[in-house]
């Protein structure tokens, strides 16, 4: 029994670690290639790593291409799609959740079913309504509709953790004098804190890399995000600068595992204390 249990904790192990092989491996070879000079990334046959490492393609895509531009682009675009999502996901749950109103539940289904419809199948109606209020060209285009993409999700998250809340903290504040606003900002607000936070990871995740939407509606260059620069360097001069490629995937990339560290905790709590019921 000890050798039969040892054998499958072993096979266990071995799994595991083929499958974090698969997942980092293309994350390995996107910075390998990044520090790769552009003369090596043909090279045959092919290195994993460079023979001799260079920081030739940061350098280049850092100073000669519009990149702090593209990167403040994206970090307005998904601060204020984040903040606005926030405030008013954490509103509707809350709404859904705690106060009795004709329609309640047709609403919260309505904004539910609105997650089953492909975001592509929008995309054509979307971009009229942008060209109908001036809106292409605009870092304003890419937020209203970031917006109506991810606020039904974080609408059902967040609802999930108010649901758990006791109404005895309601009762409380009532008696104590206080009003619905009350509660929201001194109540829900804090305990929905690890479901807002989950939400916001995810929807930065969703607008950081976010493609499709800004190549439909961004033409001007000082306006671009970064996955719309990233993309400039395919076919350029008929000739994919690879290299360019990656060295601003890894730098774009960064942002990500930063906030992903910093945010492990809640996020984590986020995903699990929606489900137990407590």
């Amino acid at each position: 029994m000890n050798v039969r249990n040892k054998f499958f904790k072993h096979l266990i192990y071995i799994i595991l670690i083929i499958g974090v092989i698969i997942m980092t491996l293309p994350t390995i070879y996107m910075i390998s290639t990044s520090l790769k000079p552009n003369g090596a990334l043909y090279e045959y046959p092919p290195r994993l790593f460079p023979s001799k490492a260079t920081i030739e393609n940061y350098i280049y895509v850092i100073k000669e291409v519009d990149f702090y531009k593209n990167f403040i682009n994206s970090v307005i675009v998904s601060v204020s799609t984040i903040a606005i999502v926030a405030l008013v996901s954490s509103s509707l749950a809350y709404c859904i959740s705690r106060l009795n109103f004709p329609g309640r539940k047709f609403i919260y289904v309505m904004i539910l079913s609105t997650m089953i419809v492909p975001g592509m199948t929008l995309i054509i109606p979307q971009f009229e309504l942008a060209v109908f209020f001036n809106m292409t060209n605009k870092l304003s285009g890419l937020v209203p509709i970031y917006v109506s993409w991810v606020v039904p999700f974080s609408t059902f998250m967040i609802k999930g953790f108010i649901d758990d809340v006791p109404k005895e903290f309601d009762e409380a504040v009532f008696i104590d004098g206080g009003n619905i606003l009350t509660i929201y900002r001194h109540i829900m607000l804090p305990l929905a804190s690890p479901a807002i936070a989950t939400v916001s990871i995810f929807n930065f995740l969703t607008v950081w890399e976010e493609y499709p939407w800004a190549l439909t509606v961004l033409n001007d260059k000082d306006v671009r995000t970064l996955p719309i620069a990233i993309s400039g360097f395919f076919g350029q001069h008929n000739f994919t600068q690879w290299g360019y490629v990656f060295a601003m995937s890894v730098i774009s990339l960064l942002p990500v595992i930063l906030i992903f560290i910093f945010c492990q905790k809640f996020f984590v709590k986020g995903l699990s204390g929606g489900a137990v019921k407590g």
